[in-house]
């Protein structure tokens, strides 16, 4: 397949040397429809959510189980940030070079100005691999919870975890 927004996730990866594992899919743009396209590889899938401050200064991807819902006031309670709201297409694109339906932790490559805060939900600690779109709908990677984290520490955004539920 080729896609250079797939190609950029994979070459940053093998560039850290980083592990991971992917295939290619049919187009997954909702959590309903990835169930469908998903291998059972035992990663833990995961659901992306790209947030803004009321202000509109401030930008928050927020990763957490596939199989639950966030009340975005209980979301705002926890997270401590004020009022949010669903980011626009257009700031997906500033921010993490991403279009609706392929958000991802991958966009944060795109981050130059590491600029986006990451809040991850605790419960994703203890899973053995976790699984994302390399910032395109229609393939999957699946990466361990220690190179996930080895890819966080060296991308240089912020980012926590949370309890979120």
């Amino acid at each position: 397949m080729e896609n250079e927004r797939i190609d950029k996730v994979l070459s940053y990866l093998d560039s850290k040397e980083i592990k991971y594992s992917w295939y290619t899919h049919n187009e997954a743009p909702t959590i309903e429809i990835a169930r469908t396209q998903w291998r059972a590889d035992g990663s833990k899938h995961c659901k992306n959510l790209f947030f803004r401050n009321h202000k509109g200064n401030r930008h928050y991807l927020v990763v957490l189980d596939c199989e639950y819902d966030l009340d975005i006031h209980d979301l705002e309670h926890r997270l401590h940030q004020g009022k949010l709201s669903f980011a626009s297409p257009q700031r997906m694109e500033r921010y993490l070079g991403l279009q609706p339906g392929s958000v991802s932790p991958f966009g944060l490559i795109n981050d130059t100005e590491n600029h986006v805060h990451l809040f991850l939900d605790k419960n994703l600690q203890s899973q053995h691999s976790l699984s994302f779109h390399p910032n395109d709908n229609r393939a999957t990677v699946v990466i361990s919870q220690e190179e996930f984290m080895r890819y966080l520490d060296g991308i240089g955004n912020t980012f926590e975890f949370l309890e979120l539920y």
